[in-house]
């Protein structure tokens, strides 16, 4: 069912592609993440995560004009935090690999520094937990389609990307990273390990090239490149 909604969603990208004024860029991202946190009223034990890889974006873009355009397409994107638990040796580590489809607005000047902002939709493929007691590994598990983390993740994003094409985006997720109605039996008995733990992650990323058409892309004089001069 999880899959079938997101299926739902993607029936707008088969459109864009049929219309000849879309055109697709590309790009990655070096995320660098931080839990908002509210663990039984403590927002203490937060730690930054990088994750490099694997963070991948292909976006469908129209553009007005010189100045404004719109953007959609399918992402996937490593997420998660690290939670350090107060007055404790006990560090877990929480990941998941998103698969995502953004919706949002670019403006400013399309050939060279411009801004945007949206919103993203994303469906959780694969959840990974890790668990260490003073700086060793305790447990590890990752789970396809799992119930510990919601079904979808809603975000919302904005940041700039400068002329030669790095950008740098600021994003919240709206959704609680975890399920917290998720229940398991251990030893026979029933818990909710995730009840108390509200956890909205917030990252910064850095990213190259993910809005650059190609004919956009300018030479180092800053005049138009010819196809042979492409800086990408």
């Amino acid at each position: 069912m999880r899959a079938f909604h997101f299926a739902l969603f993607l029936l707008p990208l088969v459109t864009f592609g049929q219309e000849k004024k879309w055109y697709v860029t590309s790009g990655g991202e070096w995320i660098f993440s931080v839990p908002i946190l509210d663990v039984a009223g403590n927002d203490q034990g937060g730690i930054v995560r990088f994750s490099p890889v694997v963070n991948a974006q292909f976006n469908f873009n129209y553009d007005f004009g010189k100045s404004a355009g719109l953007f959609t397409g399918l992402a996937v994107r490593n997420v998660g935090f690290i939670y350090q638990v107060p007055d404790t040796t006990i560090r877990k580590k929480f990941r998941t690999y998103n698969l995502g489809v953004p919706v949002g607005l670019k403006f400013g000047n399309m050939n060279s520094t411009l801004f945007f902002l949206g919103y993203e939709l994303e469906l959780p493929i694969n959840y990974k937990e890790k668990t260490f007691e003073n700086e060793r590994k305790t447990d590890k598990f990752n789970v396809w389609f799992s119930d510990r983390n919601e079904s979808f993740m809603q975000a919302v994003f904005a940041g700039v990307q400068f002329k030669y094409g790095t950008a740098l985006k600021f994003k919240y997720y709206l959704s609680n990273f975890h399920n917290k109605e998720f229940s398991e039996n251990v030893d026979g008995v029933n818990s909710k390990p995730y009840a108390a733990l509200n956890a909205n992650v917030f990252y910064v990323s850095l990213s190259y090239a993910l809005f650059r058409n190609s004919k956009f892309t300018y030479s180092t004089g800053g005049t138009p490149a010819s196809p042979q001069a492409m800086l990408w």
